[in-house]
């Protein structure tokens, strides 16, 4: 497989979101779960670097945000990674559950 071109920077709270997504599946579901949900993390984020487009766009409330996309995570498809193309990858901003209240989590940065 050949490596993805760029970098994905990782926000404090996208950081976050990935431990708090690992401790809940790993409750919810086991370790084996959890560990799943990394690598397939690790992969859908590979893919976003190889075409930071495919993401699609999110229009938010918040300015800054206006080039916004969002893709779900391989085999998790309600855990979303929302993220700005970059000029040399992508700036993740938040990996959320489609279940959580979206436009309140972004009004909060």
């Amino acid at each position: 497989m050949a490596r993805p071109r760029g970098i994905a920077l990782l926000s404090p709270r996208a950081d976050r979101d990935i431990d708090q997504q690992f401790e809940y599946l790993a409750i919810a579901g086991g370790l084996a779960l959890a560990r799943r949900f990394l690598g397939q993390l690790r992969k859908t984020l590979h893919s976003l670097l190889d075409n930071p487009k495919q993401g699609s766009p999110r229009t938010l409330s918040d300015a800054t945000l206006a080039s916004m996309r969002v893709w779900p995570v391989q085999g998790f498809r309600r855990h979303l990674i929302y993220y700005l193309p970059a000029e040399k990858g992508i700036n993740v901003i938040r990996i959320l559950h489609a279940a959580r209240d979206i436009e309140r989590l972004f009004d909060e940065l």
